[in-house]
Formats: C-alpha cells, structure tokens, sequence
C-alpha cells in the first residue's frame, strides 16, 4: 500500500485449489484481487496456474492471454504475468552431504545390511496425504502376485514424524503399523521383513544413505505439491568417487535409477521417464512396483540420465535466476507508469494510469464552460448517466432534467450517443427539446427531434443477418444462459448469464464460426465484454464525434469547448476522433478539449471521474451555469422593455 510501484512476485509453494472448491470460500474475490496487486504470480505447475487463471475468469470476470509464450492478465491498467515453474534442489547442500565421511559409513552399513536383496524406498510426512497406507497394500499385492520376490524384494518405508497433531494423523499411524505388521506375519521369515518402517527421526545424511543403496524411490501421495524427493533421490543415485568405491560400482558403467510417482503431485510434469501412477489403484502401483524391478539396466540407466540431465540443472538457483529475470521483464514499464492505490483491506488494488490521465476537476471545467461560446456535448448513456446493473434502465428525472437545461442553451449542441435502439432512446428523451441523439453505435443519427433519422453508412441491405441470426440461434440454444440482441443494424449475441468458461469457450467458437461464414459479406464481426456483435462495417461512435464537428464547422459554429464522456469500449473510438481533432480544423485553435470515462482505468481519454453519481454532479454544475446565463438574458430583456 506504501509503495505501489515496488517490483512485486508472488510464488504460491502450493497446490491452487479448483474453482469449485475456491468458491465457497467467504473472501474468494478479496484473496485474488489481492493477489493481483503482485506484478508476477508463480506457480509450479500449469494444473496449479490453470485453477488460479478459472477462478479469476469465473469470480472476477478476467481473462488471460498467451503472448509469445508468456501468459498474462490484464488488470486495471496493469499486465500481471503468470510463470510456471516447478522449484528445484540446493544441488551444492546435497553434494557436501554426499561427500561427508558419515554418509559413506553409513552406506557401508546399509549395504552389509541389505545384501542380495533389493531395496523399494519410500520418504513420506506421515500424514493423511502422503498415501503410506496404500503404497504398503500394494507391495502386499506385489508378494502376493510374484512369489517369486518374496525374501529379495525389500520396502523401506521412512515415515517422518508428522508435522500436526489428531485424530487424523493417529488413524494414519495406527493403520501404518497394522499394515506392516499383518505383510510381515504374512511373508516374513527368520533375517527376512518385508516391511522396514522407520518412524524415528533420521539424520539428513541417514536418508541420503538410503537414497544411495534404493533401487526404485516411490512417492504414491494422493495430494501434494511439488515434494523434492524424487529430486534428490536422483542426484543420490548419481553419487561420487568415494561411495562407488564404498558400494563396488564401476566407474565407467553408466548409474541407474527408477521412479514411481504419483500423477498428483507437482514434480510429476518434469520427470518424464517416471512410470506414473493413479495412487487410489492398488493394483496399477503394484504393476509399476514389478516393471521398475524387471526393466534392463539399459532402460534404468536411460531413465536415469534423462531425470539426472534435468535435476542437475534446473536446481533452486536456476528456478531462483529465472523467476528474477521474468520479474524484471514483468516490470519493465514501471519507470513509465503512473500508479495509484485504491480501497481499503484485503479490497486494496493498484491502478496503472497514463501519466497524463487525471481525474477532471469540476471547478477547471465549470470555468471553461463559462467563458467559451460553442459547445459540442457528446455523452454515452449506459454506464455514464445510469448504471449499467441498474433494474430500471430508463432515465431518471434528475438526468432529462439536466439534458433540457443543457439542451436549451444556445451556446450547446448536445448529443445522446448510445448502443440502445432508436425506438428506446425516442421514448425516453421525447421531452427534450433541441437533443441530438445517436442510436445504434452511431449507424443511426438525428440533430433534433423534429427532423428524420439518417444512416451515418450507407448499407443497401441486409441480407447477411439470415445467414449470422441461426448461427448465434444454434449457440444460444446450446448455452444456457445466453441470448440474442436483434437490432435495425445489427446482431448482438449476449452471454453475462451463462457459465462464465463454457461461454467464454462458446464465444470464440461463435467468433470463428461467423467470421468464417461472413467473410466475403460487408460486416465486422467484433467480441466485447461478454458480447459477440456483428454489424456494417465502419459503424462506430467515432462517427458520430467526426460528423457532428464537421456539421458545426461548415455553419461556421467551429466548436471552442468539447466535452466527450463514455464508459466502455465502445466510447474509445469517440475518445479517438476528438483527440484527433484537435490538430485538425474542426476545432478552434484555443479550444477547451474534455474526453472524460467513467472510473480509473486504461483510456484514450484524458480525464477520469470516479462514478455516474460524480458524471451527474458535473453536468448540473454545466446546467447551472446555463441557467443563470438564461435567467440573466430575461432580465436583461425585462429591464429593456422597461424602459422602453
């Protein structure tokens, strides 16, 4: 909050939950905003991103893009990117503890301990997660299934101690032990356990030892997140100089190793030559279980090289260099942005701004207003003088009153330029006098209410909407929630109700399908928030601003004041021709320029004001001084006739 434009990464060390599961809880919405004020976000996995990225698109309406393979979301002005990359090892820690005189005795012990047989390794919390239980059911499906191993084939089960307290985690404990102790009674004879469980404490270069002398490491845990062990079970593997000559090895003969790691832990993307397992299949575990054991050293030492080549180099300073170096990147523009903070709590967020955007002050504009003499007024509708969740949609008496005040100004020409159909917008402002009013995005346009609306493009027919209607007739039906918006001018196929992924999904489907069948037909086929609209090409609200200032120009009324406000998209491309205007004939040299949108946010305008209510209260400080204007010209006229 104190320092908005620090370079900020986030990286969640956890598995992000589903949507599903997100949802319910009661601060769903505060978490994430929260979480976008960071400039970068990581996580492990793209599973893990993949959640985060639904659950911004579902609760917040964001959606994410991919750019020459970044991925990142647009968030009030700001781009925060999304990295996905799993952590790795302090690979120098692991290699001094291999080279420690106490590993390597420890080996020699282990090695003596274990000889002719071959070792299954397990390293596990003993929690509810980690999936012990099932791991040791299937190696008892394993004896069962090959007799043949039974008295050669060892599991070594550490379980370390576990880090919470319960009745949970004494459930686990007990069923571990009953586990163990009915494999061993069942398969067990003299100098011979099938089942070793170390649930003491061990020294880190205890567990290395076991890492050294394990033929296959499984990690069956039914919910993780990245767990390093496979990781460092690898480099074990690879060992030294020292500890090949402790355990025999040949030098020159390439090391090997096997893995079996659960699908639902994050290290599983990365280790590519890993046989994979569903933990909750006893059965499947117990197959992986034999293949490890039956492979040719080829196909181990292969494995081997491939997990090793990756461990080796992408270690926790690579994952520590690279996430740095796409935090720079993320931050590149920070020197040329203009931030500011707003709310409060966990509703805090920052906002990214041009430098010259600012918020309009009612004062500079009143005082503007009061020494020009030819106003052009453009104001949107929806969103601006009314909000657009509003239920009631028509304009209040607060809004045509101020209209007319306007209106009635002879120094004004005011426009209504709205999305809304002209048979709507005739309805609502039939009482305002002098309005000009553009229906449609602009395709349909009058001066006043006495004269007839014209077409701003010329569009012979319209044939193209029997070929668009029963496409978006086909989506509509096959995504509930969804509707179609018909208009004089166009076709909008609206999608705010529905499932906020399928219709998205839907959208661009919808998107490509009337692009394709529309291609040689004279339409723009457009997405929007929530919307798909087809329309004639060319029709924008731009058109209404580039008309009405050329109208004034050749009545020889070139316009010295210019207040333009709008609220969406759609308002962008008036925002544009006036800006454009301004270097051009159709304004006064000394005109006073205001495009203003509603709320802080990215804009080709250069003022802001907050909400609709702020919009209104700025219009009748404009009316006012009209009205004044108006009262003083009557009693100037009375005062006149007076002494006449």
């Amino acid at each position: 909050k104190r320092f908005n434009r620090v370079k900020l990464g986030f990286f969640l060390h956890s598995p992000f939950p589903s949507s599903e599961i997100y949802r319910t809880l009661p601060v769903r919405d505060e978490l994430l905003r929260a979480l976008l004020n960071s400039d970068l976000i990581g996580f492990h996995t793209f599973d893990y991103a993949r959640h985060f990225l639904s659950c911004c698109s579902r609760m917040l309406g964001l959606s994410y893009q991919s750019k020459r393979g970044y991925i990142g979301l647009e968030y009030y002005g700001r781009t925060v990117s999304i990295k996905i990359l799993p952590v790795g090892i302090h690979l120098k820690q692991l290699r001094n503890v291999l080279d420690l005189p106490e590993t390597e005795s420890k080996v020699a012990e282990l090695r003596d301990q274990f000889q002719g047989r071959t070792v299954l390794l397990g390293v596990d919390d003993m929690d509810i997660f980690k999936g012990i239980s099932l791991k040791l059911l299937a190696f008892e499906n394993l004896l069962t299934q090959h007799p043949e191993k039974r008295g050669k084939v060892v599991l070594v089960q550490i379980a370390n101690p576990a880090r919470g307290r319960g009745r949970d985690v004494l459930e686990v404990q007990s069923e571990t032990h009953t586990t163990r102790e009915r494999i061993n009674r069942k398969f067990g004879r003299p100098g011979y356990k099938p089942v070793i469980l170390i649930d003491s404490p061990l020294q880190f270069y205890e567990r290395i030892a076991y890492y050294v002398i394990s033929e296959c490491c499984l990690v069956t845990a039914v919910r993780d997140g990245m767990n390093l062990i496979p990781y460092e079970y690898v480099i074990c593997r690879q060992g030294n100089d020292k500890l090949d000559v402790t355990l025999g090895a040949n030098p020159s003969i390439p090391k090997k190793s096997m893995l079996v790691v659960s699908e639902f832990i994050g290290c599983s993307p990365s280790l590519s030559g890993a046989i994979r397992v569903n933990p909750w299949n006893i059965d499947a575990v117990a197959e992986a279980m034999d293949s490890a054991l039956v492979y040719a050293d080829a196909e181990k030492q292969m494995r081997h090289e491939k997990h090793y080549r990756y461990v080796s180099t992408h270690d926790v300073a690579y994952w520590a260099r690279s996430f740095w170096q796409d935090l720079e990147r993320s931050c590149r523009d920070h020197v040329r942005r203009r931030c500011w903070g707003i709310g409060f709590g966990l509703g805090f967020r920052v906002v990214a701004l041009d430098p010259n955007f600012r918020k309009l002050s009612i004062e500079h504009i009143v005082s503007a207003y009061k020494r020009t003499k030819k106003r052009a007024i453009l104001l949107d509708y929806d969103g601006t003088m009314t909000l657009q969740s509003s239920i009631s949609t028509g304009p209040s008496s607060e809004v045509i009153e101020i209209v007319n005040s306007l209106c009635q100004d002879p120094k004004n020409v005011v426009f209504i330029v709205s999305g809304k159909d002209r048979v709507t917008l005739t309805e609502w402002f039939s009482s305002c006098e002098n309005l000009g009013v553009a229906a449609e995005h602009g395709y349909f346009f009058r001066e006043d209410k006495d004269v007839e609306w014209e077409t701003c493009v010329a569009v012979p027919d319209f044939y193209w909407k029997q070929i668009a209607e029963p496409v978006m007739q086909l989506y509509t039906e096959t995504t509930d929630g969804s509707t179609i918006e018909t208009k004089e001018s166009g076709l909008v196929w609206n999608y705010q109700y529905a499932d906020p992924d399928f219709g998205s999904c839907q959208a661009k489907e919808l998107l490509d399908h009337l692009e394709s069948v529309l291609a040689n037909e004279p339409v723009t086929v457009k997405s929007g928030q929530n919307i798909v609209e087809v329309k004639p090409q060319g029709v924008n609200k731009g058109l209404v601003a580039d008309r009405l200032l050329n109208t004034m120009k050749h009545r020889k009324m070139v316009p010295d004041f210019v207040l333009c406000i709008g609220d969406d998209r759609s308002d962008e491309d008036m925002f544009e021709a006036i800006t454009r205007a301004i270097a051009a004939p159709s304004l006064s040299p000394v005109a006073e320029v205001f495009a203003c949108t509603v709320g802080r946010k990215p804009s080709k305008a250069r003022y802001f004001l907050e909400d609709t209510t702020e919009i209104l209260r700025m219009l009748q400080g404009l009316a006012a001084v009209s009205e004044q204007h108006s009262l003083n010209n009557v009693t100037k006229g009375f005062q006149k006739v007076v002494i006449e």
